[in-house]
């Protein structure tokens, strides 16, 4: 199995650095005809710096029942923005209340690269809490933790075998101790720490 290992992040005091490297990633038009709309939360807290991660409850007909993911989901037609989606399925599916104010920036813009999934974009955006909220999942979740990230820098493989609609397919990947991180999720992860204030910079 191959593998490297992503730079190491120091810790989130500069966030104004990260922002800088945020907040001008938009890479798709939300109004771009025949796609799906959806936004992610990636939430950081201190001591030690880490993101929030869940496991989503086995669901019939969903094509990420059982995945690895970021708390978000699709737009609703009352949703203001992008921002207002991660805001309202981060609350709904773990119950922490995001602010605007809260808001470091966004990351790159992605898709799946599998026919098998929906046309769906998902913009990733970038939340930075002073300390560990509490977490209550709902039913859409099986599970959620803190990542370090520092451990998520050591844990990126570069082949790792999963099972997509019963065939196997290699895949970048972070393998964790709460399960194997890829797609979408794997590219918002490591879109993260290639932005982060690292060692060197």
């Amino acid at each position: 199995m191959l593998w490297r290992r992503l730079p190491l992040p120091l810790p989130l005091t500069a966030d104004r650095l990260l922002a800088g490297r945020l907040g001008a990633a938009l890479s798709v038009v939300p109004d771009e005809p025949g796609l799906l709309w959806a936004s992610v939360a990636l939430v950081l807290i201190p001591d030690p710096d880490s993101v929030l991660v869940i496991r989503r409850a086995h669901r019939e007909g969903d094509p990420w029942s059982g995945h690895m993911a970021l708390p978000g989901g699709r737009r609703e037609p009352g949703d203001e923005d992008l921002i207002t989606t991660a805001i309202r399925e981060t609350g709904e599916e773990v119950g922490i209340e995001l602010s605007r104010n809260a808001l470091l920036g966004v990351l790159e813009d992605v898709v799946p690269r599998t026919r098998v999934l929906p046309p769906i974009a998902v913009r990733p955006h970038v939340f930075r809490l002073p300390a560990t909220p509490a977490l209550h999942p709902n039913a859409e979740v099986a599970a959620a933790t803190w990542l370090p990230l520092e451990d998520l820098g050591r844990q990126w493989r570069r082949e790792v075998v999963v099972e997509v609609a019963g065939v196997p397919r290699t895949t970048p990947a972070f393998v964790t101790r709460e399960g194997v991180v890829w797609g979408m999720t794997e590219r918002i992860l490591r879109d993260l720490l290639d932005r982060l204030p690292s060692a060197g910079t």
